[in-house]
């Protein structure tokens, strides 16, 4: 009986021993890899709420559908992209770099750096006055990992970093806010606008190879969608509601010029660092045939004022749709939540058309092997 009663407290201290050993070790074996975001609005998740600038999405009835209901700086009825990203790698969302909730070990799992209203130039979104531009941006990333290294060491942040995913969105308000935003604006007299977009791309190569020389290995880069076809463009520029000429113009120059760019870079470093995000075929789907999507509109926008609701900004006074789900377009610049959701799949398992040389998954099962 006695031989008995010790086997029964060994096997529990066996038990508890395991216990004990998975406790510690799988956080680690199941801890997601990081999540970098650079870019504008689309992707910012409140890091202008921070600054005293007229580019915020820090009121109602922006987040109107987000689990608390409230205006987190993000330009949409709820989730964003890097929100919806964050769910498909397994991760928290990330916080706005200028979050002061973003320390100690929240820094492990990453940071969002976007701020509305920037561009590829420095002199995109100069009306907005205060905003993070993306040579801040990349500023701030050297300063988190200085961050990072005083909490884990600098060869674990340097790990960190080089395993983590990576997300960046520029390229819209550099015709947007730049050259379309008035007639005859500085760039338009200075470019050509084939001209302009070979100057945005010498641009942009830049600002990827300064990321890569921060240590970035995975890079999604978002081109651009059909700015033609926003709200916005339509309430100004649309008689019937077809799309703005010039400015799908501008964005059947640029997105083939930037999977160029990313394909050299990658031949350069020898790698498939770079992929292409198709964002302009994923949301010209729904624009164009907006009914296969279970939408009943991509021309107007579910919050705002004027034609095609797409007059001004989305605020308290603003024309307010019931039901977000149904609409492409949250805001006159911006999708739903939902048009989100579709892109993001995307991004996850879309074909070469959508995402070159490979989608989100295939990126996932191959880090994992590594």
């Amino acid at each position: 009986m006695e031989e008995n009663n010790k086997r029964v407290v060994s096997s529990k201290s066996i038990v508890l021993c395991l216990l004990i050993t998975l406790s510690i070790v799988a956080p680690q074996a199941e801890a997601a890899r990081a999540f970098f975001v650079f870019g504008d609005s689309l992707v910012d998740n409140g890091n202008n709420n921070y600054l005293a600038t007229t580019a915020r999405a820090d009121s109602y009835p922006y987040g109107i559908d987000s689990s608390s209901h409230r205006a987190s700086g993000r330009f949409s009825n709820g989730l964003n992209m890097p929100d919806l990203i964050s769910e498909k790698i397994g991760s928290e969302p990330t916080l706005p770099y200028l979050s002061p909730e973003l320390d100690g070990e929240r820094l492990l799992v990453g940071a969002n750096f976007a701020s509305a209203g920037i561009g590829i130039l420095n002199d995109t979104g100069v009306q907005f006055i205060n905003i993070i531009r993306i040579t801040e941006q990349l500023a701030y990333f050297k300063q988190y990992q200085r961050r990072v290294s005083a909490l884990i060491g600098e060869e674990q942040t340097q790990k960190l970093v080089n395993q983590a995913l990576v997300l960046i969105t520029l390229g819209g308000n550099d015709f947007v806010n730049n050259y379309f935003l008035v007639p005859f604006s500085a760039r338009s007299r200075e470019f050509a606008l084939p001209d302009y977009v070979v100057f945005l791309i010498s641009e942009y190569r830049k600002i990827l190879a300064n990321l890569y020389e921060l240590g970035a290995r995975r890079v999604l880069v978002t081109g651009t969608g059909p700015l033609g076809c926003v709200p916005a463009e339509l309430a100004m520029h649309s008689q019937n509601g077809e799309c703005a000429t010039e400015l799908q113009r501008a964005v059947n120059l640029f997105n083939p010029q930037l999977v160029q760019l990313l394909q050299e870079l990658n031949t350069q470093i020898g790698s498939d660092v770079f992929i292409s995000a198709n964002a302009f075929t994923m949301h010209l789907d729904f624009v164009s045939n907006p009914q296969a999507y279970g939408f009943v509109t991509s021309k107007v926008a579910c919050c705002g004022q004027g034609a095609y609701n797409g007059i001004g900004l989305c605020t308290p006074a603003s024309n307010l749709c019931p039901n977000r789900d149904l609409y492409a377009f949250w805001d006159p610049f911006h999708p739903s939540e939902r048009a989100n959701r579709l892109i993001v799949d995307k991004f996850m398992t879309g074909s070469a058309e959508y995402m070159n040389p490979m989608n989100l998954s295939t990126i996932i099962a191959l880090d994992s092997t590594i």
